[in-house]
């Protein structure tokens, strides 16, 4: 048996609780990339945008028009107030109105700001197919405080988790924390779960990874978009559709 990272330990020891606030709060009136109308573009044989979805080299989900030439990038972490907000308000007008026209591609990076269970909740969304990881962190969103009770209520079994053997370590976590029954009511069995969280190596391998992203763009706070290329200052969908619409995400 191998221990856990010096990262997961140290993220399990401090509270859920007392680590919310490292969500970012909202902002407004972000600078813009300026942008021509940009044309809607059918999805190739009758298919749709928001079901074409790939895994980039950054460990993000990317959805939409690979060749979009609008691309909006969220480094948001799914235990998150701000972002469950986000995709509350504006993840439905961000599919339907933005991605599916082929205009927007949009590119979910998930962060862990809150430790264990920001680590849980994205290893589900890679052992669940690619074209659900997105609608799933978005039901992780509007559950949120549900999810946040699970691990804020079964501290002292996570911590007892942490001692067991590499291949039973996260299959307790995540049982003990609800997230088992949680994806099993969407779909993915508790068999398909305990087999994710079987693999420590992948999960150490998710912890890093996801890290070196977020601080190779320098980010750290949730949820933090960029677009073009460019960080925004927009943390609500009420600023961010604007920024879209200047960049070209408009009719003529």
């Amino acid at each position: 048996m191998t221990k856990p990272s010096l990262f997961l330990r140290a993220a399990l020891a401090l509270p859920l609780a007392l680590v919310l606030a490292s969500c970012g709060e909202e902002a407004t009136d972000a600078s813009a990339l300026e942008g021509e109308p940009v044309a809607a573009v059918d999805a190739p044989d009758g298919a749709s945008w928001n079901q074409t979805v790939a895994r980039t080299d950054k460990g993000g989900w990317l959805v939409g028009n690979p060749e979009a030439p609008i691309k909006l990038l969220e480094y948001g972490s799914l235990t998150c107030p701000a972002c469950a907000a986000f995709s509350v308000d504006g993840s439905a007008q961000l599919h339907e109105k933005y991605i599916e026209s082929g205009r927007v591609s949009y590119e979910f990076r998930s962060v862990l700001i809150h430790g264990i269970a920001d680590l849980l909740l994205t290893r589900m969304l890679e052992c669940a197919p690619k074209e659900a990881a997105v609608p799933l962190a978005d039901q992780v969103w509007a559950n949120l405080e549900g999810v946040l009770a699970g691990f804020q209520n079964n501290q002292a079994a996570l911590e007892q988790a942490m001692n067991l053997p590499d291949d039973q370590r996260y299959v307790a976590m995540a049982q003990a924390s609800g997230v088992t029954d949680f994806f099993a009511a969407r779909g993915i069995s508790t068999e398909q779960t305990q087999a994710c969280m079987a693999d420590s190596a992948a999960i150490e391998a998710l912890a890093e990874s996801t890290q070196a992203a977020a601080t190779e763009d320098n980010v750290n706070s949730t949820p933090t978009f960029f677009l073009n290329g460019q960080e925004l200052q927009d943390r609500n969908w009420v600023s961010l559709e604007p920024a879209l619409q200047r960049a070209g995400a408009r009719d003529q």
